[in-house]
């Protein structure tokens, strides 16, 4: 059974950092492809960023230059670095991994707030 827990989200004003970390069990992590995708209220579930097997990252336009993904396998870990913070980065923040066959696993989610 896969688990994907995240953590690190919280309140910061705008221009400040989190990062956010996304902890995974039961699976052999450096085999899958992951992704934080962020949902804000009303709107659907969008991308956020990806990191393939290969450390191949993919970025939506709107965090390019301000987000960092990056993972590390021996911790079964992966980050979303967040630096530049707007209050249009408010969102609940998921972990997702996506097996080869393309079967996807979520996490719970992290709130991020910024606010002044």
């Amino acid at each position: 059974q896969v688990q994907l827990v995240e953590s690190g989200g919280g309140l910061v004003q705008p221009g400040g950092s989190l990062r956010l970390s996304c902890a995974a069990s039961g699976a052999i992590f450096g085999t899958y492809a992951m992704g934080w995708y962020r949902q804000a209220p009303g709107k659907q579930r969008e991308l956020v960023a990806t990191i393939s097997r290969g450390d191949r990252t993919n970025y939506v336009d709107s965090v390019k230059g301000r987000f960092t993904i990056s993972r590390d396998n021996a911790k079964s870990t992966v980050y979303l670095r967040m630096n530049s913070l707007k209050p249009e980065d408010t969102a609940v923040y998921f972990c997702n991994l996506r097996t080869p066959i393309g079967t996807d696993y979520w996490g719970q989610g992290t709130q991020v707030t910024v606010s002044s």
